[in-house]
């Protein structure tokens, strides 16, 4: 049993059976990275493709009821360079619960409804093997199940969540990325105006949404239609180390379903925070036109009509004017029971703008592999351990960038239309600053 009763959760997560997700996420790797990362219940993702779903069955076993964990002789070993995974060699083993794995999987719905072509991804969640089992055989029926890890089904949605609750009535239908342009249910490019539209009578079983890396909660509280439901905040990870840049801090007795009743009850004794992107950083942030380098406010695109100044082709509507464009609540104004949230940087990031290297470099990484090990996970070294500690750890610059990412002390250039948002940590002149005083601890170590 797991004894640690807060547990950080990240249900979005892609295996190597998914299209452009890294052959590296395997159940082993993830177990693993989780571990790293501080991950306390991690999804299986994409359960309907029939090879992953086999290795989900051989490699995975019931640890509590709903809850799967790997199989004592696929669990990590204590030494990671033997995996072939090529940022592992740079992690140390550190004593931790087993991550228990839930059921989850991401279907991408195409179909017409009310003149339009939707195209809206869900996340599901299941309580069992035999429920995958049967989702899965039913899908299999209207759609290619074999061709991706996502499977793209051409069905409503409203029928999806049909027949997710008459296989099992505690399954959860979760609206992925919730504000996407293309893919999200309140996206500019194919989505709704309400869950209402979406899922007509069955629109009280959506018990919760995701929000994206492009939208966080304070994004989500200015439309009161979704006070009711749970907002949640998952990865979405295509490669190991993108596990849990944005996750859920729950406080349960492990099992699916106290999970399924902290969604619905949303008790904030039990579903305590959400960790979040700066939603800035979000490819899909602002409006804008990648290919003509145009990156706009909502503001100013309406200024300019919508037509790219370049080319005269349509910007792509980001997250923040549409929700400026569906809110009913103003900026700031939290709505009765909302639960917290913190925004984050992964602890890569920050250690690369501290050191002035590219994140996947080998110093970055060793000092990745210190700081785990010396403090447990990357969810403790971001969110808890004190500054004292920190600058006795990893030395005060990296300390430094850590403090400012807690305290929200950054800058960002807003993504749009597919590129990710640039985050500054540190300012040129402090950035030269902190070179010099590397340079000086260096010298010094060499006397």
């Amino acid at each position: 049993m797991i004894t640690i009763m807060r547990l950080f959760a990240d249900l979005h997560v892609h295996s190597k059976y998914a299209r452009a997700v890294s052959k590296e996420m395997t159940l082993e790797n993830i177990a693993k990275w989780a571990g790293v990362k501080g991950i306390g219940l991690v999804g299986t993702g994409d359960f309907t493709h029939p090879m992953w779903f086999r290795e989900i069955r051989e490699k995975l076993e019931e640890s509590e009821p709903g809850l799967f964990q790997l199989k004592r002789q696929y669990r990590p070993r204590t030494h990671p360079n033997n995996n072939g995974n090529h940022h592992a060699r740079y992690l140390r083993s550190h004593d931790r619960p087993d991550p228990r794995f839930l059921l989850t999987a991401e279907i991408s719905c195409i179909y017409s409804k009310g003149g339009k072509v939707r195209r809206v991804h869900h996340i599901l969640v299941l309580p069992s093997l035999k429920a995958v089992q049967e989702v899965s055989t039913r899908l299999s029926w209207v759609g290619n199940l074999r061709s991706d890890g996502r499977p793209i089904i051409g069905m409503d949605s409203q029928e999806l969540l049909k027949i997710v609750l008459t296989v099992a009535p505690t399954a959860l239908l979760i609206p992925a990325h919730a504000w996407t342009p293309h893919f999200g249910i309140f996206g500019s490019g194919s989505g709704f105006d309400s869950l209402e539209e979406c899922f007509g009578d069955l629109t009280g079983r959506v018990l919760a949404i995701e929000t994206g890396l492009s939208s966080d909660p304070a994004m989500n509280w200015r439309l009161t239609k979704l006070d009711r439901i749970a907002i949640l905040s998952f990865s979405d990870a295509h490669s190991l180390p993108k596990l849990g840049r944005e996750a859920v801090l729950f406080d349960i007795e492990p099992s699916y379903q106290t999970f399924y009743d902290a969604i619905t009850s949303r008790d904030p004794s039990q579903l305590l925070m959400t960790v979040e992107f700066f939603p800035e950083e979000g490819k899909y942030h602002y409006d804008g036109h990648r290919v003509c380098g145009v990156r706009l406010a909502p503001q100013e695109r309406i200024e300019l009509g919508n037509a790219c100044p370049t080319c005269g082709r349509s910007f792509t509507v980001g997250v923040l004017s549409r929700v400026e464009a569906l809110a009913d609540r103003p900026v700031g104004e939290k709505p009765a029971g909302a639960i917290p949230f913190r925004n984050i940087i992964p602890l890569n990031e920050i250690i690369s703008a501290s050191l002035g290297t590219g994140t996947g470099t080998k110093g970055v990484m060793q000092r990745y592999s210190k700081l785990v090990g010396e403090f447990g996970s990357e969810f403790s070294i971001l969110l808890d351990i004190p500054r004292r500690d920190l600058e006795l750890a990893a030395g005060s610059e990296i300390a430094e960038g850590i403090i400012r990412v807690r305290d929200g002390r950054v800058s960002i250039e807003p993504g749009y239309d597919g590129v990710y948002g640039k985050i500054h940590i540190f300012g040129d002149e402090e950035r030269a600053s902190i070179g010099q005083k590397a340079e000086v601890v260096t010298q010094q170590s060499l006397f």
